[in-house]
């Protein structure tokens, strides 16, 4: 018989299961972190293509100040 008595077996048990179900959860954390963060990429990547092709239609359209020059100004203060 175990020296620990019944008590500290069932300990074990329930510490080995807690241990495996915070291992799952580290594992799906790491998971929808790496989702987002490749989302988020995508997001900025869209919004990047976004302000080009704004820019490129302000400048079809004869508007001087493409929206780039205009977010530099604003940003300098200007």
């Amino acid at each position: 018989m175990d020296a620990r008595g019944p008590k500290a077996a069932g300990g074990d048990a329930l510490r080995d299961a807690a241990e495996n179900l915070f291992q799952e959860l580290q594992e799906h954390f790491q998971a929808l972190t790496t989702t987002l963060t490749l989302r988020m990429e995508e997001m900025g990547n869209r919004i990047e293509d976004l302000q080009k092709n704004v820019n490129d239609l302000m400048v079809q359209a004869g508007i001087e100040n493409p929206i780039k020059e205009q977010m530099v100004r604003s940003s300098l203060g200007n």
